[in-house]
């Protein structure tokens, strides 16, 4: 292994983490000049001022991106560099939010469908069959914009399990059901079984296929091949991640529910995102900052993991969306060249809704062993239709509770006479905050979150684009299926399909 060029500023880096762990987050949270540690972007505020971070230790950060070249690494990112070394390829997500999209062939063809689909009185329910990337991003985002779908209702269909599937069709008439078959490949297991499923299911009921089902794939041939008629295949381009897919064709399901024009809304603040993290200067950029404080947990505060706490009950996917795009992107131990890491990577994403949360695991986050750094997020004002009096108040009791948790998880409670009544506290948070969830902010937050992966995974020098890992639970289920030799697996497994014979 070749020595680190970084070695001294990470020894640097150690020396801060270890000082600040002396200094209570309350002494640090009432220093004159605390209010910089809030970076601001539109009507988005990171509060970062509950985070075991000080002058020092954020230069020493922001040092460490420059000696990293994440300014360099960033553009290349943007300009169309084959940044995804393993698969020899560029990324290109961020071109989907880019305003001239709105203009192009691909964009109009897809809005177009999906408006007829709004005004086809013929179709009750849109059913999306995907997994991973596929499947919880738009899952997510139907959710969290409830208050502005007003199209078809829309089910997601993500597990083999058959009961995913089973609980949906009854919830659907089959001539009044369109099926959107998601894959990048076209070939993923567990969506062509599911989209077989359908397939029969529709036969079953007098339907034919052809009719109702279409494609979202980078590979049309291969939909083409089995069975969706052409004019039903909706292209994206192989360098776009499945994590990173919401963007493109993947958000059909997305537009048909709130409209091409919500959907245009919620691309305008992902771009606005994308050019506040490439144009400002690292020391005002939320997502650089964010960024920087995932490795600065992760690699010298030995926090590994990460807690997501929206508290926002139609932002209830967003940890599992962030869970697959943090871990699948950074779950790595090797640098994008091969070369094992030096320092831990990608830190484990959870988390659930706010205030249920606040009844069940946060006993853990306030009074556990672990110290876990938290994410916790909350609008301003009540989601879109909330706009009543009781609404309104119930809403301020659900943003006070945010901000009562970020200061109880930082300060705690001493108590020494009763120690099952004493709360440590040093338990940092950030408390994102925005002014709504209109498409617009929620596609500015999700963009944010791509860029603290992004920022952090170039940081930590590995490559935050590919998901080799995903792959050999895959094939390992694949030489299972078609019984292939079974002397590679252990008794233990062989006695388990034995049982299922």
């Amino acid at each position: 292994m070749t020595s680190d060029p970084n070695a001294a500023l990470h020894t640097s880096l150690q020396a801060a983490a270890t000082r600040l762990a002396d200094i209570r987050l309350g002494d640090l949270m009432r220093a004159p000049d605390r209010q910089k540690f809030i970076f601001g972007f539109e009507d988005l505020q990171a509060d970062c001022t509950r985070q075991p971070i000080d002058a020092q230790s954020l230069s020493l950060l922001l040092e460490l991106a420059k000696k990293r070249g994440l300014k360099n690494r960033l553009e290349e990112m943007f300009s169309g560099v084959d940044v995804n070394l393993s698969e020899e390829r560029p990324v290109v997500h961020c071109d989907l939010r880019h305003p001239d999209r709105l203009a192009s062939d691909e964009f109009k063809q897809l809005s177009a469908f999906a408006e007829n689909l709004r005004r086809n009185p013929d179709i009750t329910a849109i059913v999306n069959l995907g997994i991973g990337g596929s499947d919880l991003g738009p899952a997510m985002v139907v959710g969290a914009l409830a208050g502005y779908h007003d199209g078809p209702a829309c089910y997601f269909v993500g597990n083999i399990c058959p009961t995913d599937l089973h609980d949906v069709l009854a919830k659907c008439e089959a001539d009044k059901t369109l099926f959107i078959v998601t894959s990048k490949t076209f070939t993923t297991a567990e969506t062509l079984t599911n989209a077989e499923l359908a397939k029969a299911w529709l036969a079953e009921n007098g339907v034919e296929a052809s009719q109702a089902m279409v494609a979202v794939t980078a590979y049309g041939e291969r939909a083409l091949k089995w069975g969706i008629l052409p004019e039903q295949i909706f292209s994206f381009a192989e360098g776009v991640g499945g994590r990173y897919s919401l963007w493109s064709a993947v958000g059909l399901s997305v537009m048909v529910a709130i409209g091409s024009a919500a959907f245009a809304d919620m691309l305008a603040g992902a771009y606005a995102m994308d050019k506040h993290v490439q144009e400002s200067d690292f020391d005002k950029n939320i997502g650089v900052i964010m960024g920087l404080l995932r490795v600065w947990h992760r690699s010298y505060l030995n926090a590994a993991s990460y807690g997501l706490m929206p508290y926002d009950q139609r932002l209830a996917r967003l940890p599992a969306w962030a869970q697959q795009l943090e871990m699948e992107s950074n779950g790595k131990q090797v640098d994008r060249h091969g070369q094992p890491l030096s320092r831990p990577a990608g830190p484990l994403i959870w988390g659930e809704p706010g205030t249920n949360s606040q009844h069940s695991f946060f006993q853990w986050l306030h009074q556990g062993v672990e110290v876990v750094p938290v994410d916790i997020l909350v609008a301003m004002q009540p989601a879109e239709g909330l706009a009543d009096k009781k609404w309104q108040a119930s809403h301020q009791m659900l943003a006070i509770n945010a901000v009562a948790q970020a200061e109880a998880l930082a300060l705690g409670s001493e108590n020494t006479e009763e120690p099952h009544r004493h709360f440590p506290g040093n338990r940092p948070s950030i408390l994102l905050s925005w002014d709504k969830t209109t498409p617009y902010a929620l596609g500015r937050l999700l963009a944010l979150y791509e860029h603290i992966t992004v920022v952090s995974g170039f940081i930590w020098d590995v490559n935050s684009f590919d998901q080799w890992g995903v792959e050999l639970g895959k094939q390992m289920a694949n030489s299972l299926q078609s019984d292939a030799d079974l002397g590679q697996f252990s008794p233990a497994a062989r006695a388990f399909l034995a049982r299922l014979k």
